[in-house]
């Protein structure tokens, strides 16, 4: 493992821990389990969606844009108004700058999926993102012990989640595929964590090897339309957005080109 993706595990197991011991810890548990269900993940007949994120900075960028809950809420709504399937947000608070409220917002603002993206490493983290109106929860394979990683699974899907299980080469695969028997997503990130440089060679390298069953979703450095459309062309389902949509002065007119390009290449036009 990196020594990046070592320190951010680290941290998310600190931030677990404090989680855990928490005096309304219990509570917590009781708020997730009896909040109105979570909104469902539908994806579209074209076979071609877009997940959007909000973030507002990352390790190897800086910050992306000012601002915290507000501007959470307004990309939230401005993702939402458009064709999305679902907005991401990220709630690691150091490299990434966000939190559990940026969550609760973005859940209030829209009213479709709203996925937790953290480095989950402990099934109280799938409690505080359902308490918080998560509706998903993405968890890296290659951070997460094959029993953590079912069991973090097994909770989402019993908590009426969508899990997106994120892989980044053939030995996270082999990881990952003893929850390939559940309703999940696999998410392959080109951005390698080890020197945060994109490699979108990964998507053509894993697509052979992506269970059939489950839809697949690529991650990161996808900037423009001719990469929706590439990725759709190798069998992806969805793409995650991010970076691209923060830095874009008009990210709902960008949404919609993305979209557009991955569905015509899957529907065969040039």
């Amino acid at each position: 493992m990196s020594d990046f993706l070592q320190q951010m595990t680290d941290a998310s197991l600190r931030r677990a821990a404090a989680a855990r011991a928490r005096p309304g810890a219990d509570e917590l548990r009781k708020s997730a389990s009896q909040s109105p269900s979570p909104v469902p993940l539908r994806l579209s007949s074209s076979h071609f969606d877009l997940i959007a994120e909000v973030k507002l900075a990352t390790p190897s960028q800086g910050r992306l844009v000012e601002g915290g809950v507000d501007e959470v809420s307004a990309r939230a709504r401005t993702y939402g108004f458009r064709n999305v399937a679902a907005i991401s947000v990220l709630t690691e608070p150091v490299e990434f700058a966000g939190s559990l409220g940026h969550l609760e917002a973005a859940a209030r603002a829209v009213d479709i999926p709203v996925l937790r993206k953290d480095f989950l490493v402990d099934p109280i983290q799938v409690v505080e993102a359902r308490a918080a109106g998560a509706s998903g929860i993405l968890l890296i394979a290659r951070i997460l012990p094959g029993e953590v990683l079912e069991e973090m699974t097994d909770l989402a899907l019993q908590l009426g989640m969508f899990v997106i299980v994120e892989v980044f080469d053939s030995s996270d695969m082999k990881r990952a595929v003893r929850v390939f028997d559940r309703d999940v997503l696999v998410g392959v990130n080109c951005r390698d964590l080890a020197t945060l440089a994109v490699d979108r060679s990964r998507f053509a390298e894993l697509a052979p090897h992506l269970p059939d069953h489950l839809p697949a979703v690529a991650e990161s450095g996808i900037a423009d339309p001719e990469h929706a459309a590439q990725v759709a062309r190798l069998g992806y389902r969805l793409a995650l957005v991010g970076s691209s949509l923060m830095l874009d002065p008009d990210p709902g007119s960008k949404l919609d080109r993305l979209i557009e390009a991955g569905r015509r290449a899957l529907a065969g036009v040039v």
